[in-house]
């Protein structure tokens, strides 16, 4: 009669990093679409239930995305998707249009041709996830596409700060493609060509008005969705 085969440590290491993965792309995605509402618990005992997994995988897998920012561990050791504060929105709008507008100077004075081909490539990444209306995918190659914006202006102390800020802003992005009805206008997809092709031709002048130009935009539309009127039933005879 054989031996039942032993797993190795290499090969349980592999089992649970991919059931972190699976766990973490999951619920990554349910959050910044907004599926998993600001504010709300999560419960790991469901989530083992859920994945079939133990709770070591689930721990792991909210570990990351508290690092991201997208979940919070109270005191009390329970643990909700990260609330978003409204009351802050003013002083973040402030400070993301300001890094648009540095970082995009920036790129235009000191990238590389490395660095367009970067930008490039996600920006047909990003036009890609439009086409096919994957919300998910198109909040995070906006991030990445404006990170490697900042990373081409060679000012490490700018691209932390603008990461931070992008991450931060990546649930906020689901109330502007939902205002959009999750299908973006051509207009504004050409913003980010146009910003490509400024920076491309070492245009300070035009890369900062065009960052401005793509912030303000972007912040009048979420503005304009958070506070519209969406009541179904304020017109209702009683």
């Amino acid at each position: 009669m054989e031996k039942p085969m032993i797993p190795s440590l290499e090969q349980t290491k592999r089992r649970r990093g991919s059931g972190v993965a699976t766990v973490y792309d999951t619920l990554k995605r349910e959050i910044l679409e907004l599926r998993l509402r600001p504010g709300s618990p999560i419960d790991e005992t469901n989530l083992t239930e859920r994945f079939g997994m133990s709770r070591t995988p689930i721990r792991e897998a909210l570990i990351k995305l508290a690092g991201e920012g997208l979940v919070l561990a109270l005191p009390n050791r329970s643990t909700i998707v990260a609330p978003i504060d409204l009351l802050d929105l003013p002083q973040f709008f402030d400070a993301l249009t300001l890094m648009y507008r540095v970082t995009t100077r920036l790129a235009a004075a000191n990238h590389t041709a490395e660095d367009l081909l970067t930008i490039r490539e996600l920006q047909q990444g990003y036009a890609e996830a439009v086409a096919a209306r994957d919300i998910s995918d198109m909040i995070e190659v906006n991030r990445d596409f404006h990170s490697a914006i900042a990373a081409a202006g060679r000012n490490h102390y700018y691209c932390d700060m603008f990461d931070r800020l992008l991450d931060e802003g990546r649930r906020l992005l689901r109330f502007y493609y939902s205002s959009f009805n999750d299908d973006l206008p051509a207009l504004f997809l050409d913003e980010h060509e146009e910003m490509v092709r400024a920076i491309e031709a070492r245009d300070v002048a035009a890369s900062d008005r065009i960052a401005k130009q793509h912030a303000d935009q972007i912040v009048r539309q979420i503005q304009a969705y958070i506070t519209s009127d969406r009541r179904e039933n304020g017109d209702m005879t009683l």
